[in-house]
Order: C-alpha cells, then sequence, then structure tokens
C-alpha cells in the first residue's frame, strides 16, 4: 500500500493485527478454501497473487490455484515463489533430489505412498525412523517409530493426512543438533542471511515444542560458516524470492550435517528473527515480490543503510 499498490487481503483469523483496516483496501474474513479465493479473485480481479506471506495455507492455496490454471485463466501472476520453487521445496522427493543435485547432504530417506513400502525401507535402513507428511501444516501426522508395529500406524495416518498421500520415511538422527537459518534473496540473486538460531533441544523434539535461541550459540565459527554458505547456496538453488527458512542437523561431534527442510516462506521462524535483529522480514520479503532488489529497500530501522546489509549481532534472544 505505500507503494501505491491496492491491496485485496484474504484472512481467515479476526483475532490478527493482519485484518487491520490500514494492511488492506478489501479485507475478507472467508474460509481459506480453493472456492473461496477464486470467488474473491473473480470479484476483485487482482493481477497478481502473493503466495509466501500466508503461512502454508498461503502457499499451499497459491499452489492448488496455480497448478489447476486457475491463475493463469483469470490472469493473475504468482509472486513470492514460483510454483516450481515450492513443488522443489515441499514435495520431499523433488526436494531431496534438488539437495543432493547441488551438493547439500541430506539424511538417507525414501517417499512411499503405502505402508507396506514404508516397513520394507525401515528394514533396510534400521530403526528409530521418522516419518514426514507431504505439503502437512506442522508436521501434522508425522511421527518416530521404534518398531515395525508404530511404524505401520504412524505411516497409514500420515499418508491419510497427506493431501497428496505420501509420506518421507527417514533415518531417526535424534540427539543431533537442530540449527536454523534465516536467509532472503532477491529476483536478480542477491542473498543475505538474516538470522541463524538453534533450538535448545537437539533433533527429535519438533521445533514448535522446543525453545529457540537466536543467534545460534553453541557453534564454532567454521561450523556457523559452514551452514550459512549452505543455506545461501540452498536458497539461491530454489530461486526464492524473498524469506526462507533452512533448517539443518548438525552432528555434535563432527562438521557432519544434513539439511532437514525448507520453507520458501515467511514463517513462525521469521517473525522470531525479525523482532531478534529489528530486520522487517516480511515487508523486505513483500516489497522483493513486487519487483525490489534488497539494494533498493531502505533498512526500517537505521534509515541510512538498504535492507541488503545483514543484521549486526548484537543481541541474544
Amino acid at each position: 500500500r505505500e507503494q501505491g499498490l491496492r491491496v485485496v487481503l484474504a484472512n481467515s483469523n479476526p483475532a490478527t493485527l493482519m485484518t487491520d483496516s490500514t494492511m488492506a483496501d478489501a479485507i475478507y474474513i472467508e474460509p481459506l478454501i480453493p472456492e473461496t479465493i477464486k470467488r474473491i479473485i473473480e470479484k476483485e480481479r487482482p493481477d497478481s497473487l502473493l503466495s509466501t506471506l500466508g503461512g502454508q495455507t498461503g502457499l499451499t492455496l497459491s499452489m492448488h490455484l496455480a497448478k489447476e490454471g486457475f491463475l493463469d485463466r483469470s490472469g493473475v501472476r504468482l509472486l513470492g515463489a514460483r510454483p516450481d520453487t515450492i513443488d522443489r521445496a515441499e514435495d520431499r522427493q523433488l526436494f531431496k533430489d534438488t539437495m543432493l543435485a547441488i551438493g547439500e547432504p541430506v539424511i538417507p530417506s525414501k517417499v512411499v505412498t503405502d505402508a507396506p513400502d514404508a516397513l520394507a525401507f525401515a528394514r533396510e535402513i534400521g530403526y528409530p525412523v521418522i516419518v514426514r507428511p507431504a505439503f502437512t501444516l506442522g508436521g501434522t501426522g508425522g511421527g518416530i517409530a521404534d518398531d515395525e508395529r508404530a511404524l505401520r500406524e504412524i505411516a497409514e495416518n500420515g499418508l491419510r493426512r497427506s493431501p497428496i498421500r505420501q509420506i518421507l520415511v527417514e533415518k531417526g538422527i535424534s540427539g543431533w543438533k537442530e540449527i536454523e537459518y534465516e536467509v532472503i534473496r532477491d529476483g536478480v540473486g542477491n542473498v543475505i542471511t538474516v538470522c541463524s538460531m538453534e533450538n535448545f533441544d537437539p533433533v527429535g523434539v519438533h521445533t514448535g515444542d522446543s525453545i529457540v535461541i537466536a543467534p545460534a550459540v553453541t557453534l564454532s565459527d567454521k561450523e556457523y560458516q559452514m551452514l550459512r554458505s549452505s543455506a545461501l547456496n540452498i536458497i539461491s538453488a530454489l530461486k526464492v524470492e524473498g524469506g526462507c527458512n533452512v533448517q539443518f542437523a548438525l552432528k555434535p561431534d563432527s562438521f557432519e550435517y544434513a539439511v532437514i527442510e525448507v520453507n520458501p516462506r515467511v514463517s513462525r521462524s521469521s517473525a522470531l528473527a525479525s523482532k531478534a535483529t529489528g530486520y522487517p522480514i516480511a515487508k523486505v520479503a513483500a516489497l522483493i515480490a513486487v519487483g525490489y532488489r534488497l539494494d533498493e529497500i531502505p533498512n526500517a530501522v537505521t534509515h541510512k543503510t538498504a535492507a541488503c546489509f545483514e543484521p549486526v549481532l548484537d543481541y541474544g534472544v
């Protein structure tokens, strides 16, 4: 809106500030399902849809409308993350293939669409194994299985919960450190790290159930730089335009690490990183989505530098 654009906001959470009338010209509080978004687009005739500022729901909805051709038919561009970017970050097999193609290590895993395949792969790599459903919010339907009985139950539940009936079965690495990087990229390929974060609890405890400290505090400089380079490498390969959250597992007694997953959007971690650093990730991501480069966006805190400068490490949150 500051840029003179007319903004239509579809948001079903009346408890948040996002529904404040200063944020948009038209606000809809409706069920966040494809049918509703289609009706809003038909009524408001926007020329673009921003996929990366509505959490997992916004991303999944945007993807759905792009894939079935509705956006093309309506003359609507998808901003923030392109369909192929979302696919390569969210589809478990494509993500694994992309990481291997750019030389980033991943945990031994296999994408399966039925329980017998899951059980067969677990026998191959040994227990415990972690089950991750594709395209679900907050890891819903996933879990850790220590034996065949548990795996059968978790796998069947995960397949039911996944909108594309797909789960990832991977080797359990409980006990490794869990480190996250919040990174930003613009449309011409400039990339910066906004913030590193470290989970108090090791891998095996869900991030959502753990305390997170920013910046990462137990890494040596070599470990920090190794993972930072990896995060920037990943966001560049995925061609994300805007904010992105990269999650790593790091073996505590060696330099062995693995990429756990990537959120090609503004996430809960981005909100934490923004508060910790004073760098407004969502605002910068929105400006990048409409075509600004990082060096063209003024730093909202200093008013002197541009958004392409990494925030100073002068905080502990």
